[in-house]
């Protein structure tokens, strides 16, 4: 990717075909990387760090490498198809593991991964630059991957703000604004972009003097915390120098001309400079995003009243208890070996709860002053980004890891990454940083690009997956007023420590114009969070008929900045060397991540976050009373600091025989923040499938262990685990409707055929066992709704699809009932990949097997399907299938802006979401992580 100037007369040209293209087609974000202007080539690429992998370590991350496209090169590509190189280079070896994992051999492996060896060969290196003499930054040919080589720790770090630059310029100027809660007024007033940035608004709200405080701060403990804000400095000199370059010499990406930030002709306009408090909110956005846990407390209280209401309170409370699944003996863990690790355990005698009245929950009101197009809830105009992207659940990332006593080599193995989503470009990018202090290879967040936050050191790689334990809590806040007027669910005040104080008022503006990219009118509107000293105010009610706010306490709240120093450590081969060094610098990331390390003699795990110690008897699953006696230890509201569990109370551990992770529960004790981790999770896919590798004295090889995690990745876990079950309860008689049983028939088969959700042949567009997965597609919805729904009633029913959906198919769609809550939880992102980690499994395997008289441990408090009537029970199930089977394809896959109704492949297909203007093919849905490494260290230092 060398850098390039373009001539002028193109871009006008490129003007005048912009005009013609968008009166029928409108851009939304970034696209593909086009380098940049001066920069000359000054010397050859340096000596590659020390590499302990033997050619042993891969990657991937679709669909490529250069995320920066001119407006030139945007409109090619919409007219023409073509596209800048390395754009979409890796996206076709990814897609192609779904049909090529059976049979694969080491060699193969390098058909659907980089190699990912420090260095690059002579005879690959496609460019060198040096935007200063003290950095060179190689790009490969294979992937355009930059290598940045620094014999100063700024320069190294400069040179990486440089390469970040020439990569993902504007997807890092759309999430500083994202993290601001700004983003209609920079990228356009679509109603996505105002529903993401107002979701974002809730979560982080922030002045720009508490940007900085985080910045001061980190400042102030001076060590670690100095270098890692002088290296940030230095990053940013390097993003700001190319951007500046790229402004002049009119290379920057074409999507600044699109939403009217530069004018194409004249080149009017700025890219502003990039500053520190724009890390601080780019870090918000990945905290809130992948980080975080808790806060569904409201939703439980709904879900326990009305559990009360149907049953009364003690078997109400018991129904409420096992459908939380807390503590599931069943459910799958990370750490097999029998460890207990107890976190938020469910207090036998709870304290301080603060149940709201039936009905009374309303919730905060945010948008104020609307204008305009501000008025209205759709637009013609699409997102950059989806707008449920932090609202909508959804879960990240899985890992396999066994250690060298089972693996082929004697040393360990690992295939991990992150399920991050599907963007193009990416909003993680690839780099290999080498300099004083630093030596790693990896993927970081686009604009956090200093530090490779999941990758690979010289001789260790580690990676990390979603854990979402508790660290987010709900206050029931009682109001006040301050003039004696009466109390009601309006006021502006609240009581702290016997104080009637006001909350704080936090206000965003933000106004926008039609642009070519984006043709909604004008509108405006001011976004406004209330703060007290418990939390953001997210609702109001009233408990006990007392008005009160509803308030979320996140621990890492004015602390997204604290966890530079962890990624820091593992970058610095000085730092990390081994399993326990590793484990420390886990342990200073306060996000919610389990974390995952492999070298060549040692496997290891360790559980991240600021788990804030609470008071005795709080029960972390429900809405808290305000009062001293139930706060955080230690609590300090002018710093949101608290008393955190000591590291040793985090789940970790050193080689056991594997791991494996997929958003699931970590060990024994450690409470489950939410609903949903019961028996059926879809980290049984990887469980079962490393079990059976290791059967018998088996050996896990990095083909074996790749095969593993593609064979779950095609998996439908509804077939896999709960259709037995069904299958059971339905032959338990005779099955005498003919359409009743020909659908059976297709389903018995193809569980057979291993419930995968495979092409026919690879590029078919087709599924085998199409019918088989229409049914069962069409089918969960039914019959979840038809054995739950009788035993649970209504109202129950309702609370508890607004605190657990009932699926997460591929398609994003047959999602059943609407939840109950503000945002219904079974709200979908289509095209996503991330499929089958919330939904009502647990429920209905424990329910079919207790039924069916098989022991259950941590059974459901009730029976539920017929009753507890086998007889009955059948019949539902009857019931439901027909139903389904009679369901045409183009009634269980609708159609959407991308597929036609009736197309079962294409509604599955994953879709790289346009943040720019060049565009991808669909490609065939795996449930897999977006960037993945494949590893076995063969040496250490």
């Amino acid at each position: 990717m060398p850098p390039r100037t373009r001539p002028r007369p193109l871009r006008s040209a490129a003007v005048a075909l912009a005009s013609a293209l968008f009166v029928t087609a409108a851009l939304t974000a970034p696209a593909t990387a086009s380098p940049t202007p001066t920069p000359t080539p000054t010397r050859a690429p340096t000596a590659a760090a020390p590499d302990y992998c033997g050619g042993r370590c891969t990657d991937i991350l679709p669909p490529g490498e250069n995320g920066n496209a001119t407006l030139a090169e945007i409109l090619l590509n919409r007219a023409f198809g073509s596209r800048p190189a390395h754009t979409d280079d890796q996206l076709g070896p990814y897609s192609a593991l779904a049909s090529g994992y059976p049979g694969l051999t080491e060699a193969g492996l390098r058909s659907f991964f980089n190699d990912a060896s420090f260095g690059v060969p002579a005879d690959q290196v496609a460019s060198t630059v040096s935007p200063r003499p003290d950095v060179t930054i190689v790009r490969d040919k294979a992937t355009g991957v930059p290598h940045i080589s620094g014999t100063t720790r700024y320069g190294t770090e400069f040179g990486a703000g440089y390469a970040a630059a020439q990569d993902r310029l504007w997807v890092m100027d759309l999430f500083r604004h994202v993290g601001r809660g700004e983003l209609s007024g920079f990228a356009g007033g679509a109603a996505a972009n105002r529903q993401l940035e107002q979701s974002f608004w809730q979560a982080a709200p922030y002045t720009e003097a508490e940007l900085q405080q985080q910045i001061d701060a980190l400042a102030a403990r001076g060590g670690r915390a100095a270098q890692a804000l002088a290296d940030a400095n230095a990053y940013l000199d390097g993003i700001n120098q190319y951007a500046s370059q790229a402004y002049n010499g009119r290379t920057f990406p074409g999507e600044y001309d699109l939403t009217g930030r530069i004018d194409p002709i004249t080149n009017a306009g700025s890219i502003e400079p990039f500053k520190l408090t724009d890390l601080v909110a780019l870090a918000s956005v990945v905290g809130a995003l992948f980080g975080a846990g808790g806060g569904g407390e409201l939703a439980s209280a709904q879900v326990k009243s009305a559990a009360e209401a149907r049953y009364g309170k003690d078997a109400g409370d018991a129904v409420w208890k096992s459908l939380r699944e807390s503590d599931d003996p069943e459910a799958v863990r990370t750490l097999h070996d029998g460890q207990s690790f107890p976190y938020a355990t469910v207090p036998d005698d709870p304290q301080g709860q603060a149940l709201p009245d039936p009905g009374s929950v309303v919730p905060e009101r945010m948008v104020y002053d609307a204008t305009g197009s501000a008025n209205s809830a759709t637009t013609k105009a699409n997102g950059v980004l989806p707008g449920n992207l932090l609202t909508a659940k959804h879960g990240m990332s899985n890992a396999l890891l066994v250690s060298g006593a089972h693996s082929d080599t004697g040393h360990p193995v690992a295939v991990f990454g992150p399920q991050t989503g599907y963007f193009a470009p990416q909003l993680l990018m690839l780099e290999e940083i080498q300099g004083p202090g630093i030596s790693a290879r990896g993927a970081a967040f686009a604009g956090l690009s200093f530090y490779v936050q999941l990758g690979r050191g010289q001789d260790y790689a580690w990676s990390a997956t979603s854990a979402g334990q508790d660290i987010t809590d709900t206050y029931a806040v009682p109001l006040c007023t301050t003039d004696g007027s009466p109390v009601t669910t309006a006021a502006d005040s609240y009581l702290w420590h016997g104080q009637c104080l006001p909350f704080d008022r936090l206000d965003r503006k933000d106004a926008w114009n039609p642009t070519t990219a984006d043709s909604t009118p004008a509108g405006s509107y001011t976004l406004v969070m209330y703060r007290s000293n418990y939390g953001l105010v997210t609702a109001r009610g009233t408990v006990g008929g007392a008005p009160v706010a509803f308030t979320s306490l996140r621990s890492t709240y004015r602390h997204e900045a604290d966890s530079i120093i962890g990624f820091q450590e593992l970058n610095d081969p000085g730092a990390v060397h081994d399993a326990p060094s590793f484990q420390q610098a886990a342990q200073d990331i306060n996000y919610t991540f389990n974390w995952f390390y492999a070298d060549s003699r040692d496997i290891a795990y360790y559980n991240s976050g600021s788990n804030p110690v609470r008071a005795p008897g709080v029960d972390a699953g429900l809405p808290v009373l305000a009062r001293p006696a139930y706060e955080w230890a230690d609590f300090d509201p002018a710093t949101n600091t608290a008393r955190y569990t000591p590291p040793a109370e985090h789940p970790q551990s050193v080689n056991q025989d594997y791991y494996v992770s997929w958003n699931n529960k970590q060990a024994s004790g450690y409470t489950a923040a939410g609903f949903g981790n019961g028996s059926v999770h879809r980290a049984n896919l990887l469980d079962d499938r490393v079990k059976a590798l290791l059967q018998g004295g088996g050996k896990a090889s990095r083909v074996s262990l790749t095969e593993a995690m593609e064979g779950a990745a095609l998996a439908d876990l509804r077939a896999e685990d709960v259709l037995p079950d069904l299958i059971r309860v339905l032959r338990s008689a005779p099955v005498t409707d003919p359409a009743a049983a020909i659908a059976l028939q297709q389903l018995e088969a193809w569980l057979a055929d291993g419930a995968r959700r495979k092409e026919t042949s690879p590029g078919s567009h087709a599924y085998a066992d199409a019918t088989a997965i229409r049914v069962m597609d069409a089918w969960w919805p039914l019959v979840a709704d038809g054995v739950m729904r009788p035993g649970l009633g209504d109202q129950l029913f309702t609370a508890l699809t607004g605190a657990l959906q009932i699926n997460e198919s591929p398609s994003g769609g047959q999602t059943g009932a609407a939840g109950g809550g503000p945002v219904s939880a079974n709200e979908a992102i289509p095209h996503k990949g991330s499929a089958f980690q919330y939904g009502w499994w647990s429920y209905l395997d424990k329910d079919l097997r207790a039924v069916l008289g098989d022991p259950v441990a941590g059974p459901l408090a009730r029976p539920f399907c017929g009753g507890g009537d086998l007889s009955a029970c059948r019949t539902v199930l009857l019931t439901t299938l027909t139903q389904a089977a009679a369901q045409t394809t183009a009634q269980v896959y609708p159609g959407d802006a991308d597929c036609t109704a009736g197309d079962q492949w294409c509604a599955d297909t994953i879709i790289q979401r346009p943040l720019g203007g060049v565009t991808d093919d669909k490609t065939t849905w795996q449930n897999r992580p977006t960037y993945q490494q494949v590893v076995q260290f063969t040496g250490h230092r």
